[in-house]
């Protein structure tokens, strides 16, 4: 039998050590410290005033409007039939034959396919790094987007993107008194900051330049990185979220070259946070990839090859697919050696694997109906419908902002927001200072409860200082989005008149 004894001086001290209960002072202090804005006080708030509307007390509104959150299914986008047909089929094959007629030959066909791989069904634990005739339908897609190969042994399936940002960050910040931090766009989306808080990491910030539809401005990067490094932060990588969240840009490909470039001078891993690439707007703006402009680069990323280390995150979460609750996702690494992927996957598989629903729609998100197949027709409608009509939605958001007093606002190039910036008084300055928030979170606050509509601060995001934003989706349908516009509006001039100097 193997015995494990306590070290004398622990031994004999225990007598005097107690247990310690879990409460708020004993909780990991990196947990208490992190913030997720998207989910935060406004938030919050919304559902303190939703149980009282359920309870019957009558409030200024009679809906709530969440735009804090890129939840398209919550907003009633309808899923697409194919995927959702093949999803059925797949938790209930008896389906197939039970009602012949309710499925197209391509869904049957797929569906069988995707039970071939997995053997025992959805049920069942896959492989840790995923299904493998996903991840290959994955690498085609890769293959054929960017125009270089892409390999299944360098796919990772996960849990939405979120896991598989937490994972390399997992591996990449070291902890105790090496001081590893991330450069991290401002504004960014919270997960980056609260994941380097949880891990304890540092956040290194790099902003983008409102003014030039905020772009990177390399100069501001150098700076950072120069900085942080001057005081003592191990900065061992870049994030960079293209589309962006919450602002919107889209990089050209000659931003993305310099990122690389100055990646490769001062060996910095990127991660490259993908998530919005069907999401572009702008008229004749295109998605690049990360991976793309590298290969052009040079830099194809073969083992032994490790100039360049880049990890590409996607979701089945944005685009016109919209499906969150599924928490489909997956990682691409690129110029990451077999000792490191050997401890991703060992990461991966302390999950056992990611759910198996969530692996199929990455399957069918990546390969859906082609032209030719029984499904294509109604696919291709299903999805030109939600992106043209995201489209109109993205220009009717900006124009009605632009409109109120206060507020300018980009255009959103891509992604699902607009980041509005917002110019209070100093009275409501000092308002939101006798309640201790921040000013632009109160802003949010007097708005929901004036209206039910849900925004998130700009604060929680991280902005230049002194300036003022929110974030806001523009998810609701086009007729419920012009009429939320119009009583943001009003609540917006009605605040601005409560609030004059």
């Amino acid at each position: 039998m193997l015995r494990r004894t306590l070290p004398r001086a622990l031994s004999s001290a225990s007598s005097s050590l107690h247990g310690v209960p879990l409460d708020a002072t004993s909780i990991n202090a990196n947990v208490r410290a992190a913030e997720y804005a998207v989910r935060g006080n406004v938030l919050e708030r919304s559902m303190e005033l939703q149980r009282r509307m359920a309870a019957g007390e009558m409030l200024p509104f009679k809906k709530f409007v969440p735009c804090n959150i890129g939840n398209p299914h919550a907003l009633l986008q309808l899923p697409l039939s194919f995927h959702r047909d093949v999803l059925a089929l797949c938790i209930s094959p008896h389906l197939a034959s039970d009602h012949p007629s309710a499925f197209n030959p391509d869904a049957v066909e797929r569906a069988q396919k995707y039970a071939t791989e997995m053997g025992g069904g959805v049920g069942s634990y896959t492989n840790s790094q995923g299904i493998l005739a996903v991840r290959e339908e994955i690498a085609a897609f890769i293959t054929e987007r960017d125009g270089y190969p892409a390999y299944v042994d360098r796919i990772y399936l996960t849990n939405g993107a979120s896991e598989g940002v937490r994972m390399l960050l997992t591996c990449l910040l070291r902890g105790g008194e090496l001081h590893d931090g991330l450069l991290t766009p401002i504004p960014q989306y919270p997960l980056y900051s609260a994941s380097l808080t949880l891990l304890g990491g540092t956040l290194v910030p790099y902003h983008l330049n409102e003014s030039m539809d905020w772009g990177v401005q390399m100069e501001n990067l150098a700076e950072a990185l120069a900085t942080a490094r001057g005081n003592g932060v191990e900065v061992r990588g870049i994030a960079v979220i293209n589309p962006g969240n919450p602002t919107g840009n889209i990089l050209a490909e000659d931003q993305i070259k310099d990122i690389i470039q100055m990646a490769v001078d001062n060996k910095l891993v990127i991660l490259a946070d993908e998530v919005y690439q069907s999401n572009i707007w702008k008229e004749g703006a295109s998605f690049s990839s990360f991976k793309k402009v590298a290969c052009d680069m040079g830099y194809h990323g073969e083992d032994g090859d490790e100039r360049l280390q880049l990890v590409s995150f996607h979701s089945t979460s944005k685009g016109y697919f919209g499906e969150c609750g599924l928490r489909g996702g997956y990682m691409e690494v690129h110029g990451i050696g077999p000792e490191v992927r050997a401890e991703l996957y060992k990461l991966a598989s302390l999950s056992l694997c990611s759910n198996t629903v969530g692996q199929l729609a990455m399957g069918m998100m990546v390969n859906p109906p082609k032209p030719g197949d029984p499904s294509y027709q109604t696919f291709e409608k299903e999805r030109g419908d939600i992106l043209s009509s995201l489209r109109r939605r993205s220009m009717m958001v900006h124009k009605a902002l632009n409109e109120m007093e206060g507020i300018t606002c980009n255009k959103a190039d891509g992604a699902l927001y607009a980041f509005p910036r917002i110019r209070l008084s100093n009275k409501a300055v000092q308002a939101a200072a006798d309640k201790g928030i921040p000013t632009d979170e109160y802003y949010c606050l007097k708005i929901l409860d004036e209206t039910g509509i849900i925004l998130v601060p700009g604060s929680g995001f991280g902005q230049e200082e002194d300036t003022l934003h929110f974030r806001t989706t523009f998810l609701p349908s086009e007729d419920t989005m012009e009429e939320t516009l119009k009583v943001l509006a009003s609540a917006h001039n009605k605040f601005m008149d409560d609030h004059r100097d």
